[in-house]
């Protein structure tokens, strides 16, 4: 059970960071190879190699290898599941509610 709870945390946390949130703007046109998205956030390599890793972890992103450079791209999959995850987590369960006990 824990691990369920870990794997959606790895999610919303792809996501509560304004640079982040940054870095799916810009992919929101397409793919971008990660030396484009280092210059407009002000990001050094290893900060910029940080946030992506966090972002693929959720699977949110998704990067391929070409040559040196990696290229990153929004991942439908990803989307489709934290969509899915915040749905599950704010829908209250079918069953009667049960009254808190104090």
């Amino acid at each position: 059970m824990e691990n369920d709870y870990q794997a959606q945390a790895k999610v919303f946390k792809a996501l509560c960071d304004p640079k982040r949130l940054a870095i799916l703007a810009q992919l929101r046109s397409g793919e971008k190879c990660a030396c484009v998205l280092q210059e407009p956030l002000d990001l050094t390599q290893s900060g910029l190699s940080y946030h992506m890793k966090i972002l693929c972890d959720s699977g949110i992103v998704i990067g391929r290898q070409e040559g040196k450079w990696t290229h990153y791209r929004l991942s439908a999959t990803g989307r489709e599941h934290a969509v899915a995850l915040l749905q599950a987590l704010t829908t209250p369960d079918a069953a009667e509610p049960k009254k808190a006990e104090c």
